[in-house]
């Protein structure tokens, strides 16, 4: 057994909790409420986390204590380690909180604690000992682990063709790369969306940040960096560039145009767009901007990003890397759906309204 690649998932994500510990870190409020009425406050340093990480990492490379493709090396044990590791979490979870009356099963799948707090505070009072929010967290580790993914899989190609490195393969990483730094950058708006506000803490999210996103994420490379440079007409990465910008626009500009009105009813998005909603009085919905495109808008950005990336490795024949944007599908309409009938059932009429205005649930004139 390849105890060392097994091990290696425990180490790193150990060494993401310490930084997050240790670094300096901002400190706001969300949107989720704790059980006083108040927003629960986080403390945010994932960029400074992501490039010490990064840093170590390739410090520990140039000294050799590990070689630059370590994780592709032993990429089968470590996605074992992460995978235990994912169902510990997971099973911790589910046996220290009580149960919501859905079944056993699916407790354990969609998760039992809504916000669960680690190592301080729940949170009362800006600059006091907010403790580590689970969901956060998880969200960073699995980033983190996905980007040290990313570069010790393409350092593995780069080896194995030094002479000829394929430009799609650096394109594809740095998307990724350029996914992960955005989402910690912009980890503030991310309190103000779906994930954080209306999703539980088990499975689904334990194990998905913890072994299936630093590790699927990557499925482009995991069956195309063996293989050299493709043959592509010249217009073949500057598309792949423009639809991954395109996608990066929407999901983006859809996230923070509703982070901004949650934030300020009143403002004009990019000086542009004017907030214009359907409301009852007390509840508002927002219908214009990205969000007169379609009710999730920012879901479509996200496929049109993962799309990009595909083209970006030029083997659009290759069916390992169409997983990805695939996988988007597959959870983002769900969960669209899901999202539906809690919005009807907590707006009634105001949502049946809103559903008139914007017809379109993800793509324009098709669904």
């Amino acid at each position: 057994m390849d105890i060392v690649g097994f091990l290696a998932p425990f180490v790193l994500y150990a060494l993401v909790l310490l930084l997050h510990l240790v670094l300096p870190a901002q400190r706001v409020r969300g949107y989720v409420c704790g059980a006083d009425g108040r927003p629960l406050e986080y403390r945010l340093n994932g960029v400074p986390v992501l490039l010490v990480t990064v840093v170590l990492w390739a410090t520990a490379c140039v000294q050799g204590v590990v070689p630059w493709n370590f994780l592709w090396v032993h990429r089968w044990a470590s996605l074992g380690g992460a995978i235990t590791l994912g169902l510990l979490f997971s099973a911790v979870a589910y046996a220290t909180s009580p149960g919501t009356g859905r079944g056993a099963l699916a407790d354990f799948f969609f998760g039992r604690p809504e916000n669960p707090r680690i190592l301080g505070g729940v949170g009362v009072g800006v600059g006091v000992d907010v403790g580590v929010d689970v969901k956060m967290l998880l969200y960073l580790v699995g980033a983190t682990m996905l980007e040290l993914n990313l570069l010790s899989f393409a350092a593995h190609h780069v080896l194995a063709h030094p002479l000829g490195p394929s430009p799609g393969v650096l394109l594809y990483t740095a998307m990724l790369s350029w996914f992960v730094l955005d989402y910690l950058f912009f980890e503030r708006v991310h309190l103000y969306t779906y994930d954080l506000f209306a999703e539980r803490v088990g499975f689904k999210l334990g194990w998905g940040c913890l072994a299936f996103y630093p590790y699927f994420y990557v499925v482009g490379l995991w069956s195309t960096v063996a293989l050299p440079t493709p043959a592509v007409p010249g217009w073949w990465w500057p598309l792949a560039i423009a639809i991954f910008a395109a996608g990066w626009c929407l999901a983006r500009g859809a996230n923070l145009q509703k982070f901004f009105f949650k934030l300020d009813p009143n403002h004009r998005f990019l000086g542009l767009f004017a907030p214009s909603v359907v409301g009852d009085g007390e509840r508002t919905l927002l219908c214009s901007g990205l969000w007169g495109i379609s009710r999730h808008v920012n879901y479509l950005g996200e496929i049109l990003m993962a799309t990009g990336t595909v083209l970006a490795l030029g083997w659009p024949t290759a069916l390992g890397p169409w997983l990805y944007p695939l996988y988007y599908v597959a959870l983002l309409v769900p969960r669209e759906r899901d999202d539906h009938r809690r919005c009807a059932a907590k707006y009634g009429a105001l949502w049946d309204e809103y559903c008139r205005r914007v017809p379109w649930r993800i793509v324009p004139w098709v669904y």
